[in-house]
């Protein structure tokens, strides 16, 4: 338990941070969830839309140091070549 005003400060401070950093998370998920979902129905032009609209989001993750830079490349990386086998 915190004994100090500035380690009470710090407790309430990363409970904050904890529950903006999981809310981000989920999102990030959600719309990962999105594009696979348009990917597994088969349908190349939602899919391509999903993952459109996915990609700022998953970047904006990064920014917020939600996410390693490298993770969210390789999973961009390997949704587009999904949504791109599609037509084949």
């Amino acid at each position: 338990m915190a004994n100090t005003s500035s380690a009470k400060k710090m407790v309430r401070k990363i409970e904050r941070r904890t529950a903006v950093n999981k809310a981000r998370r989920s999102r990030v998920r959600t719309y990962l969830r999105k594009v696979e979902e348009a990917i597994a129905s088969g349908d190349k032009s939602s899919a391509a839309a999903a993952l459109k609209v996915a990609q700022p989001e998953l970047h904006r993750a990064v920014s917020k140091g939600i996410f390693h830079k490298n993770t969210i490349a390789r999973k961009i990386s390997r949704l587009s070549a999904r949504v791109k086998a599609l037509a084949a």
